[in-house]
């Protein structure tokens, strides 16, 4: 079964632009082997950091958004964790959330009372 991840990753400041490129197609590709699929990559740029790391201040922030099964993603973040531009990288199961937020959307829209009910309350209560 696929689930939604959201994987953020830091790269090093110095790194050029096609090795920055390469390093995504070979996330990418690592997911697309494993039966994964890449919903969408976004390249976020150049950000200053909220705190040092590994004598970094700055790096370049990277968004994946990708459905696969838990071994292609312990196998994205083993990449992620031994690939030295790396500096940072983080994993967000997304699905879950995404079920809470439509059930509380469907639960508002079950309580909330059409306009016309509303508006005769309103006026008794100005009187």
């Amino acid at each position: 079964m696929d689930r939604q991840y959201e994987v953020m990753f830091i790269v090093r400041p110095d790194i050029e632009e096609e090795e920055i490129e390469k390093l995504i197609s070979g996330f990418e590709t690592t997911v697309t082997t494993g039966g994964g699929a890449v919903k969408s990559i976004e390249r976020m740029g150049r950000r200053r950091l909220a705190y040092t790391v590994r004598k970094f201040n700055d790096g370049v922030y990277v968004l994946m958004i990708l459905a696969a099964n838990g071994p292609v993603v312990a196998e994205l973040e083993r990449r992620l964790r031994v690939s030295e531009p790396v500096i940072k990288f983080i994993t967000v199961r997304t699905d879950e959330e995404d079920k809470r937020v439509a059930k509380v959307k469907a639960a508002r829209g079950v309580r909330r009372k059409p306009a016309e009910e509303a508006e005769p309350a309103a006026e008794a209560v100005s009187a």
